[in-house]
């Protein structure tokens, strides 16, 4: 190997070492490239969590937030405020009064300490009665008879604490006097308030439907007393539960009116047939009315009627201004041949239609269209 060629290939060796550089070079670049894309969309992709997840928190903090506002209102509403405020002054009365029973029974003798609870207890369990007598529809004296234990428990019970607060050791006769006075009316307070509430929710559980019903009722029996009477009779005359009130009521009024269709009379009846037929006269043609417009028309003519081929005009009606085509029989001018000119419109050439055709077309245009059976 001659000295030429070993430096040769050794250029080359150096040449394809630093074309493996370089390629390793770029490759590793690449690589770097790659691994800065992958961390980009990977710090992109977090971003975006992120930022749906902080939107979502942000969704469900005023979703608890609205939660939370539609739970206050439902608990604070006027109905949920007056029942649970009146049971928290039941309560506080029920605890402000049996104290003082409590000491005045055990000052007489210890043993005499469930009269006191059971004296306040039949109050309670009586006015709980009424809540339960109204809820069942009770008769009225049940109610009353609860309501009069009710009263008579809870007087017993002011009468005893009114005694045992004037008699308080160690207090002016005027603090001795508003304290008798004050244990009295506490004790009265609890079952009043609750009797109250008691009243209005039932007043308030009236259904509005059985009140607009009853009114039906009453209008009913004050406008049609005999056709209700005969309906009473004949509701008597069935077996127990067999024929309604409505079906009743229904065949006494054909017994006492005549029409089946309740509501109706013969000179409701009467009326609805003059009703139907004006209305079937006034939707078919009337052949006099249509002549008498006709000749009304012809009587005063105020527009052109065709003759003979030819258009004549009446009065008050324009003539036509030109001939839209000259004579046949004209020579025609000296010097180059000229083409007529064209036929051109002008207001009057044409007559507008008679009052006796728009009349016959408009009553032609109102009859019903009839579809013949091919």
């Amino acid at each position: 190997m001659s000295l030429s060629t070993y430096r040769q290939e050794q250029r080359a060796d150096q040449a394809a070492t630093a074309e493996q550089r370089r390629l390793d070079a770029a490759a590793a670049e690449e690589r770097r490239a790659e691994r800065r894309r992958a961390e980009d969309e990977r710090a992109a992709r977090l971003r975006d969590q992120a930022r749906v997840d902080k939107a979502a928190d942000r969704a469900g903090r005023k979703e608890r937030r609205q939660e939370r506002a539609e739970r206050r209102r439902e608990s604070l509403t006027p109905e949920r405020v007056y029942r649970n405020g009146t049971l928290g002054l039941v309560v506080a009365s029920g605890l402000a009064s049996l104290p003082a029973q409590i000491m005045h029974f055990i000052g007489i003798h210890p043993v005499l300490l469930t009269v006191a609870l059971g004296l306040e207890g039949a109050a309670w369990v009586m006015a709980a009665g009424v809540a339960y007598a109204d809820e069942r529809q009770a008769p009225v004296w049940v109610r009353w008879m609860l309501r009069v234990l009710v009263a008579a428990c809870a007087a017993f019970a002011a009468s005893i604490n009114y005694g045992y607060g004037r008699h308080l050791p160690g207090l002016s006769p005027s603090d001795a006097s508003a304290a008798g006075w004050g244990l009295a009316a506490v004790t009265v307070l609890g079952p009043v308030v609750f009797e109250i509430r008691q009243w209005v929710s039932t007043l308030a559980a009236v259904d509005v439907q059985a009140r607009a019903e009853r009114k039906h009722a009453a209008r009913r029996r004050r406008h049609h007393r005999k056709v209700v009477r005969i309906a009473s009779r004949l509701i008597s005359a069935a077996p127990f539960g067999t024929l309604a009130a409505e079906d009743a009521f229904g065949r006494a009024w054909g017994i006492v009116h005549g029409p089946a269709t309740v509501g109706m009379t013969p000179g409701l009846e009467r009326r609805a047939v003059k009703s139907s037929t004006l209305l079937k006269e006034a939707q078919q043609p009337n052949a006099e009315h249509i002549g008498r417009r006709i000749r009304a028309g012809l009587e005063r003519p105020q527009f052109v009627l065709p003759d003979a081929g030819n258009v004549v005009p009446l009065h008050r009606e324009k003539p036509q201004v030109a001939n839209q085509v000259p004579p046949a029989d004209e020579k025609p001018a000296k010097g180059p041949r000229r083409r007529p000119a064209p036929p051109r419109r002008r207001k009057g050439d044409t007559p507008r239609f008679h009052p006796a055709a728009k009349v016959a077309a408009a009553d032609t245009a109102r009859r019903p269209a009839v579809t013949a059976n091919v």
